[in-house]
């Protein structure tokens, strides 16, 4: 189980884009990061309208592919699997919008 670790902020969101009806772009501001780290559930909807955004807003983002899920989708009764939604979904987001690199890549670069 994930829980914050002391004082740290939690933003509860109801919509893909982490910023939209949230404090987050507030929070970031006020800390002023270089980078953000990207990462989560689920590729297809919310890793990718939040970095999509995030690009849009200026950030200089990086995606932990890694640490990213997706699932099995559908379209026009052809089944896609997750591999292939995952894959597909970083290799949109690689370029412009983000780094896509491993988890170990990202803590290597933020060392």
């Amino acid at each position: 189980m994930v829980s914050p670790s002391g004082d740290e902020p939690v933003v509860v969101k109801n919509f893909p884009n982490s910023f939209r009806g949230t404090s987050l772009l507030e929070m970031l501001n006020m800390k002023q990061p270089e980078n953000l780290v990207i990462c989560g559930a689920m590729s297809h909807m919310c890793i990718d309208a939040t970095t999509r955004a995030a690009f849009d807003l200026g950030f200089n983002c990086m995606v932990a592919e890694d640490a990213c899920a997706t699932r099995d989708l559908v379209f026009k009764g052809k089944t896609i699997k997750a591999s292939d939604v995952h894959g597909s979904f970083m290799a949109a987001l690689s370029s412009p919008y983000a780094r896509v690199l491993s988890t170990r890549e990202i803590v290597g670069n933020l060392a």
